[in-house]
């Protein structure tokens, strides 16, 4: 497979999981959707949902990263060259940002009958509940670190999950947005959270808001940070093992 294939998949995949995730948090959110007021539940199982189909889609084609924090702490544990890191981080935000698109046009008209631009803005990127960086920033660094470190350790070779992987990834996001999504809408993902935020920025939204870029430096370093974390922590504890 070539770089540009690879480059193409990250795209794609990283589209469909922002249309599934930035889309299930229009439908409970704006107005006359008849979702409206469907739940964390809802809202966590969508997203997880994505990442298995987006995975599914295309991590036959790149391994389906879909997250800059998941790529770079690949690249620092030898699983991918440095070489691709780059281009894959393009492809992720500019997939993220064609999702978040998609799901403005699919949901026109509930923009223009929605009156609350902090739930327009919320559709796109993330917030805390609490707003305090160093506390926010240390949430997502947790959260990331154990998508990275749950990611490498279903896939590990012992395992044997074959297809099953891309589900369990599923589930994994599913249940850190149960258990770890509440102080800050559990970014753990740099692209889910800029590319979005970019398009928030761009896109002719009815009554929109300020797109909150005095935050956005959080859903970016703490991923990264934590991204690191858990693929270090998960190289540490196999080179005990083995």
């Amino acid at each position: 497979m070539t770089n540009m294939g690879m480059y193409v998949a990250e795209f794609l995949g990283t589209l469909i999981l922002i249309l599934f995730g930035s889309g299930v948090v229009a439908n409970v959110s704006l107005a006359k959707s008849k979702a409206k007021d469907g739940g964390w539940i809802v809202v966590t199982a969508a997203w997880g949902f994505g990442v298995a189909v987006a995975a599914y889609t295309t991590g036959w084609v790149s391994g389906a990263h879909l997250n800059p924090a998941l790529t770079i702490g690949f690249a620092a544990i030898g699983k991918i060259p440095w070489s691709l890191v780059p281009g894959y981080i393009v492809a992720q935000i500019l997939g993220a940002m064609g999702g978040a698109t998609l799901v403005f046009l699919a949901f026109k008209d509930h923009f223009a009958e929605t009156d609350n631009a902090d739930a327009k803005l919320g559709i796109f990127c993330t917030s805390p509940a609490i707003r305090n960086y160093k506390w926010n920033i240390v949430t997502e660094i947790i959260g990331t670190a154990i998508l990275v470190l749950g990611i490498l350790g279903i896939n590990h070779e012992n395992n044997a999950v074959g297809a099953l992987g891309a589900l369990l990834a599923g589930i994994l996001v599913w249940a850190i947005g149960l258990s770890l999504g509440g102080p800050t809408g559990y970014a753990i993902n740099p692209a889910r959270d800029l590319g979005p935020r970019i398009a928030h920025a761009l896109l002719p939204i009815p009554g929109k808001r300020d797109s909150d870029w005095e935050y956005a430096f959080v859903p970016i370093i703490g991923p990264i940070v934590g991204g690191l974390l858990g693929a270090f922590i998960y190289q540490f504890f196999l080179n005990l093992w083995i």
